[in-house]
């Protein structure tokens, strides 16, 4: 994949935001920054905090930010750090990172009615793409409601699932889609996503995958929402049709989840009321040529993103480092990619963007998570590397 400007990838009002972010830095630092931007530069913020899951514990971070601004040593100039793959773009240059470490990468799925829809005809499907077209309209003609205008865990929603259930149709999936709880998962450990321009990875074995194009919430470990990203939630929807309880199967591979490109911390310019009413884009260039578009509109979701993260951590959960969640997404590709009623799969060397105005755009290239680098730096070595560097 060839590199690309960080022009390409900051929001449109990347001059109004406030963006902060995580850079790989060349020798003599070698190692991950937490970074603030700001005129047309990344600036080191070690000596505020020197990790991201430390810099969002501070109260009234905004505030904090503007004020020690000035104050900040310059890294490097925007554009000098290198998006893309550390094979390609080099070592000896600043490095585009996922704008999070020590937090745990949680996240909901389905929080929308289509994708909840897709689901059910997974589970349905057993793994088989090919039988999904034929079992997608049955599955809809049986349900027979507009899921979208249900509350979750409301009497409509109870009365509806009294009711599948005297026609044998409810559906594990029904469950957390309708349901009082919702369903939030790990998707992978601390210190494991990619960031912008990295490559992304899918299960050789799988023959039915996905890209999840979804916003990404930061919450510090007393459960406020301090902002937001952008994710791509990587998916083997064979893997988890043939069983949910493949979902770690699924869903947690070498490389297969993205943040970025930068965290957006909620102040006057962006705010949590931004995110639900975001829309967000998604575009698969394939190898051979192919191109699919798609869109998710975080209006249509049906748990308010607050209500996800109460749902998240709370007296039963707590997360001492914070967390990241991704919000889930109504994007699930069904057209045909090559054979008639064989649905979407990725190819190896397909370029996924997700994009959404004032979040930016996460760019990656697929490829097989084994063919990838292995992950190597994690908590541990963040530990010995900040130590070194006299940041602890």
């Amino acid at each position: 994949m060839t590199a690309y400007k960080m022009a390409q990838v900051l929001p449109q009002d990347s001059d109004q935001g406030l963006l902060v972010g995580r850079v790989w830095a060349p020798p003599p630092i070698d190692g991950p920054v937490v970074v603030l931007l700001r005129d047309g530069a990344a600036y080191d913020l070690t000596s505020v905090a020197p990790t991201m899951s430390q810099l969002l514990e501070i109260p009234d971070l905004a505030s904090v930010l503007r004020s020690r601004a000035a104050d900040l040593p310059k890294l490097a100039a925007l554009d000098d750090i290198a998006v893309g793959p550390v094979q390609e773009t080099g070592a000896g240059a600043p490095r585009l990172l996922a704008p999070c470490d020590l937090q745990v990468v949680k996240a909901a799925g389905v929080t929308f009615a289509f994708s909840l829809l897709e689901r059910v005809v997974e589970e349905q499907a057993k793994g088989d793409f090919q039988r999904a077209e034929e079992l997608r309209s049955a599955v809809q003609e049986t349900i027979g409601t507009d899921l979208s205008a249900i509350v979750p865990g409301s009497d409509e929603a109870m009365a509806l699932k009294q009711r599948l259930v005297a026609l044998n149709a409810w559906s594990q999936y029904l469950e957390v889609g309708i349901g009082p709880d919702a369903e939030v998962f790990t998707k992978c450990p601390s210190m494991s996503s990619m960031g912008c321009g990295g490559d992304i990875g899918i299960h050789p074995r799988s023959e039915w995958s996905n890209p999840e194009p979804e916003i990404v919430l930061a919450v510090n470990s007393r459960g406020e929402i301090v902002g937001a990203t952008l994710g791509n939630d990587v998916n083997l929807r064979d893997f988890e049709g043939r069983s949910a309880l493949l979902l770690g199967r699924a869903k947690d591979n070498n490389a297969s989840c993205s943040i970025g490109p930068f965290l957006r911390i909620f102040d006057g310019s962006f705010s949590l009321d931004d995110v639900r009413s975001a829309e967000v884009d998604l575009e698969v260039k394939g190898p051979e040529g192919y191109t699919l578009h798609g869109r998710s509109n975080m209006a249509q979701i049906s748990r308010d993103p607050a209500d996800i993260v109460g749902q998240t951590i709370g007296a039963t959960h707590q997360y001492p480092d914070g967390f990241v969640l991704f919000l889930g997404t109504m994007f699930a590709p069904i057209e045909d990619r090559d054979t008639p009623g064989m649905g979407f799969t990725h190819k190896v060397g397909d370029i996924v963007t997700v994009s959404c105005p004032p979040l930016g755009r996460l760019i990656n290239r697929v490829d097989h998570s084994d063919k990838l680098p292995p992950w190597q730096f994690g908590v541990g070595a963040l530990m010995a590397n900040l130590k070194a560097r006299g940041a602890l």
